[in-house]
C-alpha cells in the first residue's frame, strides 16, 4: 500500500475542475482517521510539483475557504472561472452540489 501522503497527494490532483473537497474527506478517501485532516495542509504544501496542488479546491468542513488578503483575489477568479459561488464571508454557496466524493472515481 502507498504511503498516507503519496494518498493525499494523488486525491488532491484528481479533484475535477467545478468541484471541492473538504479536508476531512481528503484525508478519510487517503485512509486516515479522524485526526488526519490536520496532516493534509502539511503534505500537499511538501508537494514536488510547484502549483500543481489545487488548493482552492480544498476547503473547509461546510464550505469555508481559506483566504489570505494576497490570495483572496486570485481564488474568488478561479471559483468563478470554475462555477462554485462564494458569498461575501468567504462560504461556497453551492457547496452540496460542487462538494466532490471520491468514491465517484
Amino acid at each position: 500500500m502507498k504511503p498516507f501522503s503519496q494518498r493525499v497527494c494523488e486525491l488532491a490532483l484528481s479533484i475535477p475542475a467545478g468541484r471541492v473537497t473538504t479536508y476531512g474527506n481528503l484525508a478519510k478517501a487517503a485512509g486516515g482517521g479522524g485526526q488526519a485532516s490536520r496532516s493534509v495542509s502539511g503534505i500537499l504544501g511538501k508537494y514536488p510539483v510547484q502549483g500543481a496542488i489545487p488548493w482552492h479546491r480544498i476547503v473547509y468542513a461546510g464550505g469555508k475557504v481559506w483566504m489570505s488578503p494576497e490570495h483572496e483575489q486570485k481564488r474568488r477568479e478561479l471559483y468563478e472561472l470554475e462555477g462554485i459561488y462564494l458569498n461575501e464571508k468567504g462560504v461556497i454557496t453551492n457547496f452540496e452540489e460542487v462538494l466532490f466524493d471520491f468514491r465517484d472515481l
